[in-house]
């Protein structure tokens, strides 16, 4: 999920293992340790030169158990010998340094895996990518009350029971929220089969994920022998059924045959996507797993890529979306959420 999130997770998690103990510094360590998973993003950077394979290491090993094991014992005691000197001797133990780090590790990826992008949690030893779908990677409702929680409790004193009170009611209500977006999941997948025996689609597989900020619209892809038929829900619609069906082309003009690199991205994508040539004999990557901004446009996908041929290999620009463009998305999404 989003930056925020991710850290005030971990800073929860932080406050559970040390907070009696170093009151609010345990938070900040809580939330560094939150963060070191997405640092993967600069170390693809480093390590790799092309941008897909910088890419395609987000959410790889440093997202995975393994790297929450290793990272604990790592940070844990490198945080221990540091911090326990001179009159924080003694304060605190190599143990609860450990533990910090390793639930503040591992959450990160634990709720990653809860979104649609897909997380390699058992690396190295499988590249399988976890992808509930269930919630968006912003989603304001799972957020916001959790780090008010976290907020509130940092004005007591470490020894006050009401810092304990304040971090379970943010673990709770923001477990209750994440337990609805599953149990929501579950009905809109019911919701999305119902719609297609209606419309009489034969299909191979379909997905369905949060289109942005909530868990009110849904966006549906369903992978056709032809191409793919994406369509919208809200759960303010008068009816229960996806609407605004549309057929996309399965559109290969780099076949994953040819390039390992579109193979690697078609398994970044799970399989949904497409590849345009552009006027300018550059290439489109589309990630067909997210909403288009204009359903009329198959290569307005919000993720999107430019792909280039750079020797023997394909190498890419990240996508910008215009202002405006943006804008006009958030406007459209916001209109469709509240119903038809």
């Amino acid at each position: 999920m989003d930056s925020l999130t991710q850290i005030v997770l971990g800073a929860a998690c932080g406050e559970a293992i040390l907070g009696k103990k170093i009151g609010n510094k345990a938070l900040l360590f809580g939330a560094i340790g939150g963060t070191i998973p997405d640092l993967d993003v600069i170390v693809g950077g480093l390590i790799h030169q092309n941008k897909i394979d910088a890419m395609l290491f987000h959410r790889g090993f440093m997202h995975s158990i393994l790297f929450s094991v290793l990272g604990a014992f790592l940070f844990g005691w490198l945080v221990f010998k540091l911090y326990n000197t001179g009159k924080r001797g003694d304060t605190t133990t190599r143990g609860d340094w450990i533990r910090l780090f390793f639930w503040s590790l591992l959450t990160h990826p634990i709720l990653d895996c809860f979104t649609a992008y897909g997380t390699q949690l058992f690396a190295p030893f499988s590249d399988y990518r976890v992808a509930f779908n269930n919630i968006a990677v912003v989603d304001p409702f799972y957020t916001i009350p959790f780090l008010v929680c976290i907020i509130t409790l940092m004005f007591f004193k470490r020894s006050s029971i009401k810092r304990k009170t304040w971090l379970k009611l943010g673990l709770g209500v923001s477990s209750v929220y994440m337990l609805f977006t599953v149990i929501n999941k579950l009905y809109i997948d019911s919701v999305l089969r119902s719609s297609l025996a209606a419309k009489q689609i034969e299909y191979y597989r379909y997905s369905s994920n949060p289109a942005l900020l909530s868990n009110l619209l849904w966006y549906g892809i369903v992978e056709t022998k032809t191409g793919y038929v994406i369509a919208n829900y809200s759960l303010l619609d008068t009816k229960s059924s996806f609407i605004n069906f549309v057929e996309l082309p399965k559109q290969r003009d780099l076949k994953p045959e040819v390039y390992r690199d579109i193979k690697d991205l078609a398994w970044f994508s799970n399989g949904y996507y497409s590849v345009y040539k552009m006027e300018d004999n550059n290439y489109q990557y589309n990630d067909l797993r997210y909403p288009l901004l204009d359903k009329n446009n198959p290569n307005s996908s919000v993720f999107k890529m430019k792909i280039f041929k750079d020797g023997d290999r394909l190498n890419m620009i990240p996508f910008e979306a215009e202002s405006r463009d943006f804008n006009a998305a958030i406007s459209n999404l916001w209109e469709r959420t509240k119903g038809i």
